[in-house]
């Protein structure tokens, strides 16, 4: 099996036998699951120590609600709700930080506040954002997404969405290459629910080790998410399937689970990591 590393702010993590948490950190009024729970900044910031203290190994930082029919905030914004954050944390803690957001300046701004990680749902859309990513060597998500927040879930399309996906990765990764962007640098994500109906997220999930592309790691989120529900019929408190998704998951090749509750999840995790080391 070929090593899958990960480089975050010059340091290089092997995800090949142990895999990531990260934990999510909505600084948003809007957001889907937990929307205005952490506003203010003591709120945001007591939440992120707490999924630190809770087995996180990254803390992912947004600014702007991505769900489904959601609208664009303005970046200063946004700055406003997460930078306060980002820089106590990074005093605080010494997990990475990660930034959610596709915008270069908001990124900019979260890189010298202490991120080291850009999550970027657009890909590098923002035409700057890859050069910034270059510049300051940070670690990059690339997201696939069909559409917008506010439009991606009107009627999404794919002759093939498996191949669809894997292309994106492997155009997008060459284009960061272009850029400068050290390919250990780079990261994946499938984009679960985003441009995506119910049958397209359990294709690209059951299919998750062909959407790999120059052994780079994969980030997965499908933490709390409608089709949870949906697939499950109990569309209310979708934790329990989302627990379940992080160990299926992580046995089908993910390396970076994002998810809403860091304690359960990681204990899923660790669990069944301890069971794949037993049976190789």
């Amino acid at each position: 099996m070929d090593a899958t590393r990960w480089k975050i702010g010059g340091n290089v993590i092997d995800l090949t036998n142990r895999a990531l948490i990260m934990g999510v950190l909505n600084v948003t009024p809007d957001s889907f699951s937990d929307g205005g729970e952490f506003l203010t900044a003591e709120a945001a910031v007591n939440h992120g120590l707490a999924m630190a203290q809770s087995g996180a190994d990254i803390i992912d930082i947004g600014g702007e609600s991505t769900r489904p029919g959601s609208m664009r905030v303005a970046s200063e914004e946004e700055m406003e709700r997460v930078l306060p954050v980002i820089e106590q944390l990074a005093r605080t803690i010494t997990l990475p930080i990660s930034i959610d957001t596709s915008k270069t300046q908001v990124a900019r701004a979260a890189i010298e506040r202490g991120a080291t990680i850009i999550n970027d749902i657009t890909g590098g859309r923002d035409p700057e954002m890859f050069a910034l990513a270059a510049e300051e060597q940070a670690a990059l998500i690339i997201m696939h997404m069909q559409g917008t927040p506010e439009t991606m879930q009107r009627a999404p399309t794919y002759a093939d969405v498996v191949g669809e996906v894997t292309d994106f990765f492997r155009q997008r990764y060459d284009a960061a290459i272009r850029s400068g962007i050290d390919p250990l640098c780079i990261a994946f994500d499938p984009g679960i629910g985003f441009g995506k109906t119910v049958a397209h997220n359990l294709d690209l999930l059951a299919n998750l080790s062909r959407l790999q592309v120059e052994h780079r790691p994969l980030v997965v989120g499908v933490s709390r998410k409608s089709f949870l529900g949906k697939i499950s019929g109990q569309p209310d408190g979708r934790e329990g399937a989302t627990v379940a998704m992080t160990s299926l998951l992580r046995e089908r090749g993910a390396h970076i689970l994002r998810v809403h509750d860091v304690a359960a999840n990681a204990q899923a995790l660790r669990a069944t990591e301890a069971l794949i080391a037993a049976t190789r």
